[in-house]
C-alpha cells in the first residue's frame, strides 16, 4: 500500500512540475495527418497506375493501327524488310496484325517468340481486372512477352500487337515514383497547414487550460491563478468558462474551510473560558430555589434546564465544529411543553394576555398551537434546538421589522400534526419572508443568513439535526405575508412506540416530560 501511494504522489508531482510531454499533440497530429494524406494517395494511386497502364497500351495500339491502315493499302504485296523494321521500331512491338472482317493479316513482324507469356484483350477489360494486371505487370512484367488487342476506333478492324513487357513496366515504375514523391509534398504541405490550423485552434487553448490548471493546483488560494476565459464561444471557449467557474467555486469553497477551521480555534479558545463561567451560574443558581418568592420559584427550574443546556452546548459545540453532531437519541417527547420552553427561553411571557411580550416598542405574539400531550419521536435535545433557532429567527425578523404601527400583527405560530407515520411541525411568522438571497443558499452556513450580521449557522444546524433523524426541512411557499417553515419527521404511529429503548426506571416508551 505505501509503495502504491508514492507512486500515486509521484505521478501527482510529475503532472505539475510543468515539463513537456515526450509525445505531444501536435506531434502526434503531424505524424497522423501525414500518414493519412499517404493512405488516402494510396487510394488514389491503385486506380490511377491501372489507368496509366490502359493508356500506355492503347497508344500503342493506335500507333500500330495508323502504320497498319498505311500499310493495308499494299494488297497481296509482302512489306520490304526494312520498311517492317521501322513500323515495328515506331510502334515498339515484335509483330503487328490487323483484322478485318475476319480476314488476319500479318502487318510486320521480327523475332517473334515461340509462345507469349499473356494476352490482354483491351476491349474487355473491367476495372477490377485493369487494377491486377497493373500490378501483375509491376511485380512480374520485367522478362514477359505479351499480346494485346483491341478494337481500332471508327472502324470494323482489329490491332494485334506482340511486345516486351518490361518498357511499359519502366513507364509504371517511373509514374509511381512521381506520384510517390507528389504524396510525399501534398502530405507535408496538407500536414503543415492542417497543423498550423488545429495548433492555432486546439492545442494552444488546451495547453493554456493545461497551465492553468498545473498553476492553480500549486497555489489554489492565488485568485491570479484563475484562468482567463477567452472571448471564443466554441467548445474550448466554453471549457474555459467552466474551467473559471469550477476554480473560482473551488477557491471559495477553500476560503471556507480555512474561515471553518479558524473558527473552530476561535470557538475552542472561548469554550474552556465558557464552561467555567456557566459552572459559577450554575452554581449560583442552585441557591435560587431556596428562595421562598413565587416568582423565583416559577422561573427558576427553567432557568436550571436552560443553563443545563448551555452547559451541554458547551461539550458538544467542539464536536460540531470537528466533525459532525452526535447522533440523534430518539424517546417520546411531549412537543407541546418543549415548545413551551422555547418560548419561555426567548422571553416571552405567558402572563401577558394573548401571549403577547413587549420588548420596548416591538410586541410580538408567541403562539403554541400544538395539541396538548402531542408526543414525537425524537431527541428531546436536538429538536429543541431546531425549534429554537428558527423561532429566534422569526423573533428576530419581527423586531427588526421597520414598521412601528402597533396595529401590524407581528405572531409566530407553531402547531404540529400527523400525516401517515410522519410527524409535521409548521413554524409560522407574519414577518416579512425571506429575501431572494437567503433563499439560493437557504440551509447552507454562513450564505443563508436573512438578516445584517447573521451568520446563517441556525439553519444549517437544523438541517443538519432534521436530516440525522431521517427527515426533512424545507420553506414552504404561503399567499400571505411571512415565513412559513415545515419540519416533516418519521414518527411512529399511535401505539407503535415499543421499539424506543427504556426511560430511566425502566418502563419502555415512557414519556420525556422535560426536553
Amino acid at each position: 500500500m505505501q509503495r502504491q501511494e508514492f507512486s500515486g504522489e509521484k505521478q501527482v508531482r510529475g503532472a505539475g512540475s510543468g515539463e513537456k510531454p515526450r509525445h505531444s499533440l501536435s506531434s502526434k497530429l503531424l505524424l497522423l495527418t501525414i500518414l493519412f494524406v499517404m493512405i488516402a494517395e494510396v487510394l488514389i494511386f491503385v486506380p490511377s497506375v491501372a489507368n496509366t497502364r490502359l493508356r500506355w497500351l492503347e497508344d500503342r495500339l493506335r500507333t500500330a493501327a495508323a502504320a497498319s491502315i498505311v500499310i493495308e493499302g499494299w494488297e497481296n504485296m509482302d512489306l520490304p524488310r526494312p520498311i517492317q523494321d521501322d513500323a515495328l521500331m515506331a510502334t515498339g512491338t515484335k509483330s503487328i496484325a490487323l483484322k478485318t472482317g475476319g480476314m488476319s493479316r500479318l502487318i510486320a513482324s521480327s523475332d517473334m517468340p515461340a509462345e507469349v507469356d499473356q494476352q490482354y484483350d483491351l476491349a474487355e477489360t473491367g476495372p477490377l481486372t485493369a487494377i491486377g494486371d497493373a500490378f501483375a505487370t509491376l511485380f512480374s512484367g520485367e522478362d514477359r512477352i505479351i499480346r494485346v488487342y483491341g478494337p481500332v476506333s471508327g472502324t470494323d478492324m482489329v490491332i494485334d500487337v506482340v511486345m516486351e513487357e518490361a518498357p511499359l513496366r519502366r513507364a509504371m515504375l517511373i509514374y509511381g515514383r512521381n506520384v510517390l514523391a507528389l504524396s510525399l509534398i501534398i502530405s507535408f504541405m496538407t500536414a503543415g497547414l492542417v497543423f498550423v490550423a488545429i495548433n492555432t485552434m486546439m492545442i494552444r487553448p488546451i495547453r493554456r487550460m493545461t497551465a492553468s490548471m498545473e498553476a492553480f493546483s500549486r497555489e489554489p488560494d492565488n485568485p491570479a491563478r484563475i484562468i482567463q476565459p477567452s472571448r471564443s464561444g466554441d467548445e474550448l471557449g466554453i471549457a474555459e468558462k467552466h474551467l473559471a467557474g469550477m476554480q473560482e467555486t473551488l477557491q471559495q469553497t477553500l476560503k471556507e474551510q480555512q474561515h471553518l477551521a479558524n473558527l473552530g480555534l476561535a470557538v475552542s479558545k472561548i469554550n474552556h473560558d465558557m464552561r467555567n463561567i456557566l459552572a459559577s451560574a450554575q452554581l449560583i443558581s442552585d441557591r435560587l430555589t431556596e428562595v421562598d418568592d413565587p416568582v423565583v420559584k416559577r422561573f427558576s427550574p427553567k432557568l436550571l434546564r436552560a443553563i443545563d443546556r448551555a452547559v451541554s452546548y458547551t461539550r458538544d459545540v467542539l464536536d460540531y465544529g470537528r466533525a459532525r453532531e452526535a447522533d440523534p437519541n430518539k424517546r417520546l417527547v411531549r412537543l407541546d411543553m418543549l415548545v413551551s420552553d422555547v418560548r419561555d427561553l426567548l422571553i416571552i411571557d405567558p402572563e401577558i394576555a394573548g401571549d403577547k411580550a413587549h420588548d420596548d416598542s416591538v410586541a410580538v405574539e408567541f403562539v403554541n398551537d400544538v395539541e396538548n400531550g402531542f408526543e414525537i419521536v425524537a431527541d428531546s435535545e436536538q429538536l429543541f434546538r431546531v425549534v429554537h433557532n428558527i423561532c429566534r429567527n422569526a423573533l428576530e425578523a419581527l423586531k427588526a421589522s421597520n414598521s412601528s404601527d402597533p396595529s401590524v400583527i407581528r405572531r409566530i405560530t407553531v402547531s404540529a400534526s400527523r400525516e401517515g407515520c410522519n410527524a409535521i411541525i409548521d413554524i409560522d411568522d407574519t414577518g416579512p419572508g425571506m429575501p431572494a438571497k437567503a433563499l439560493e443558499n437557504l440551509f447552507k452556513a454562513f450564505h443563508g443568513s436573512a438578516r445584517a450580521g447573521g451568520t446563517g449557522l441556525g439553519l444549517a444546524i437544523s438541517d443538519e439535526l432534521v436530516r440525522a433523524h431521517g427527515g426533512a426541512i424545507r420553506l414552504v411557499d404561503k399567499p400571505e405575508p411571512g415565513t412559513l417553515f415545515r419540519i416533516t419527521l418519521p414518527d411512529q404511529p399511535v401505539g407503535g412506540a415499543s421499539h424506543l429503548s427504556a426511560a430511566p426506571g425502566g418502563a419502555a416508551g415512557k414519556a420525556d416530560l422535560s426536553p
